[in-house]
């Protein structure tokens, strides 16, 4: 792919949402979020909407934080800043080598694992992940002793370009390349489905993108997760 195909990477919420994801949309033809079970996300069509207000009728009564992806919008009166995460937006062009290591098993994760993996993403990387999160895509996990303990998988998702995200180990199971075997079975099935992997990862998170690095990731640029409150 050349760098202009991946301009939709700019404002990867409206481009999932309006594409391979638009299932999981609502709103308006200007602006639209996930469903709030499945990521408290929300993009919109920066030549066409006027207000963030348009949103409204798709936000809980009492109010409801959502995340913007890329450039924030003037927000009106009643909604807040909560927090701005500033991130690396990387990118993989070449398939990674499949890790073979005796004594880890890697499993695809399914319906019946969502508990687990929702207070796993939770305790690890609160916020972001919902209890219909899995439906975005394909996920991967390693347990041990019966517990989930790491995991990884798929998250937005459009024309040729898919997300890995929630990648994640239990702090007493660290330092020991659970993350980059789950992240390279993520990206080769990705790359077995004929589209490229991206990702975010949190600019200040040196490890965790030393790890990206070797597995063959490069920064595109930098991004900003916005985390705004809807009184």
């Amino acid at each position: 792919m050349n760098q202009e195909s991946y301009s939709p990477l700019d404002n990867p919420v409206w481009h999932s949402l309006q594409t391979v994801q638009r299932y999981f949309a609502q709103g308006t033809e200007n602006i639209q979020r996930y469903k709030s079970d499945v990521l408290p996300f929300m993009g919109y069509d920066p030549a066409t909407f006027t207000t963030l207000e348009e949103i409204r009728p798709w936000v809980a009564p009492g109010g409801e934080s959502l995340y913007i992806v890329g450039e924030l919008p003037i927000l009106p009166d009643n909604w807040s800043l909560q927090n701005e995460l500033v991130c690396l937006q990387m990118i993989c062009e070449e398939k990674p080598e499949k890790e073979e290591r005796e004594g880890r098993t890697i499993i695809q994760l399914t319906a019946a694992d969502k508990p687990a993996m929702f207070e796993l993403a939770n305790l690890v990387q609160p916020g972001y992940f919902m209890p219909e999160t899995p439906e975005l895509g394909t996920y991967y996990g390693v347990r041990v002793n019966g517990k989930l303990v790491a995991m990884a998988g798929q998250r937005m998702c459009m024309a040729g370009l898919t997300e890995v995200s929630a990648v994640v180990t239990h702090p007493e199971h660290t330092g020991k390349g659970h993350a980059t075997a789950l992240v390279t079975e993520v990206c080769r099935g990705i790359f077995d489905a004929g589209d490229i992997p991206f990702l975010h990862v949190t600019k200040t998170n040196a490890r965790a993108v030393a790890i990206y690095e070797q597995l063959g990731f490069k920064v595109r640029r930098e991004i900003s997760f916005w985390k705004v409150l809807i009184n």
